[in-house]
């Protein structure tokens, strides 16, 4: 065990001083690959052995890699043929000021569930309504928090969020039958939340919308109800259960011809905005709210996951993590397979500041706790993917904070973010007494 510790000891280390000293994590992982590769080859590996464990783990997720390049083009050209103004525009009109916070969680959730993008949300609606909160004066961190819970809403569940397919790329499941069983296990947990909203608002008053966003895109984007239609598509295909990589096609498709015929667009600027996102031109209003995404922007995301997951190989065939699978085993007749999940998740997310990594980790480590890959790909969506977001040092919650310019203090009223992973574990306990054989039912 001492040279298993000694190299999990490293990999840490190496994530903990990129933390702080604010490296990027990418040379923590590249470290991590070294450490590992290192380790194989003194367990008497040959070189050529140790090259396949990391193709064979980088194979797993060829086909989200795939996606990410539709999730960068979706995200850029929606932009471009007027969905996401189309979409924000007449969002803002669905503000009721009496219950702004509460319009604010679930305007974000319905945001990110089309786009599937955490950081888009909160770089569009996020922003929008931090605004109009700010110039009513409202709790600035009451509205952080209904942003940021909204925003990974969908990056949970909807069928575009890169996390969401990383899940069902890791545990081999179905994402339409993934987000049937997310649903379920998030009613009480969003009702709850927008119980809390509703009364913490209390008595903030009312919020008025600044009528001058609504005029920004009037008058820069055509807003014809024909620029809904790519968003409507993909959701039409989603509840069909259209592969998703079919269903994103067909919705870029639709967005080309409605930048190309509604909003003028050359066709020779829409393919460079396919890569280098949106860009307004000369308003830099405009600027601040829609600029992004576009497939370069998936680029540094992609090269994460692929180092990440190359670890997967060294793991399935090595003695790596077998003690850290024991001792999680052992656990798991005290806490529950849910408890040991979510105590796994915390762990990771706190150590490796990246959604992704911290994803696979808890996958590789707690994937024998459940005989489902459904329960197992169930349990990851219920907690690390949410969880990510309130590491203040993590990328996921750090990031949508300081895009919308709210204090750090906003992730205590993410409520939706910890009563997920709370309501669940609770389920857990009550359905899986301490001590029974592990693992018995879903949570």
């Amino acid at each position: 065990m001492t040279a298993e510790i000694i190299t999990l000891g490293l990999f840490l280390a190496g994530l903990g001083l990129c933390i702080f000293t604010g490296a990027q994590i990418l040379y923590a992982l590249v470290f991590g690959l070294a450490c590992f590769s290192v380790y194989t080859l003194s367990k008497g590996y040959s070189v050529k052995a140790t090259c396949g464990m990391l193709v064979e783990g980088m194979g797993k997720v060829k086909n989200i890699l795939f996606i990410f390049l539709l999730i960068g083009s979706l995200t850029s050209i929606w932009r471009t043929c007027g969905t996401i103004p189309f979409i924000l525009y007449h969002a803002m009109g669905l503000i009721n000021p009496r219950y702004f916070v509460l319009c604010t969680f679930l305007l974000c959730s319905m945001m990110s569930f089309l786009t599937g993008t955490s950081f888009g949300t909160a770089s569009t609606m996020g922003v929008i309504c931090m605004l109009i909160s700010n110039a009513a004066g409202l709790n600035p961190a009451l509205t952080g928090g209904a942003i940021l819970s909204g925003s990974f809403f969908g990056d949970r569940c909807s069928p575009m969020s890169t996390s969401a397919q990383l899940v069902c790329t890791l545990t081999r499941t179905d994402i339409y039958i993934n987000i049937k069983h997310m649903f379920r296990t998030c009613l009480i947990p969003m009702a709850a939340s927008c119980i809390l909203y509703v009364v913490l608002a209390g008595r903030d008053g009312g919020a008025r919308v600044d009528l001058s966003l609504l005029s920004l895109f009037q008058d820069n984007f055509s807003l014809h109800l024909a620029t809904a239609a790519p968003a409507l598509l993909i959701l039409l295909l989603a509840l069909l259960h259209v592969d998703v990589k079919y269903a994103m096609g067909a919705s870029i498709a639709a967005a080309a011809v409605a930048a190309l015929v509604l909003q003028g667009t050359a066709p020779l600027e829409l393919l460079k905005s396919l890569w280098t996102g949106y860009r307004a031109d000369g308003d830099t209003r405009l600027a601040s709210l829609l600029n992004g995404g576009g497939i370069a922007s998936m680029v540094k995301v992609g090269i994460i996951v692929l180092i990440s997951s190359s670890y997967s190989g060294i793991f399935s065939h090595t003695r790596l993590l077998a003690g850290v699978k024991s001792a999680l085993q052992r656990s798991a007749r005290v806490l529950t397979p849910f408890g040991t999940v979510v105590l796994t998740s915390v762990l990771s997310c706190a150590v490796s500041c990246n959604q992704s990594l911290a994803t696979i980790l808890t996958c590789q480590m707690c994937d024998t706790l459940y005989p489902s890959k459904e329960n197992l790909a169930l349990a990851l969506e219920n907690t690390v993917i949410v969880l990510a977001a309130l590491v203040p040092w993590g990328i996921a919650g750090a990031v949508p904070v300081a895009t919308i310019g709210a204090p750090m203090a906003c992730m205590l009223y993410a409520f939706y973010l910890y009563l997920l992973p709370v309501w669940n574990l609770f389920t857990a306990f009550y359905h899986e007494w301490p001590g029974s054989p592990v693992p018995c039912r879903d949570t």
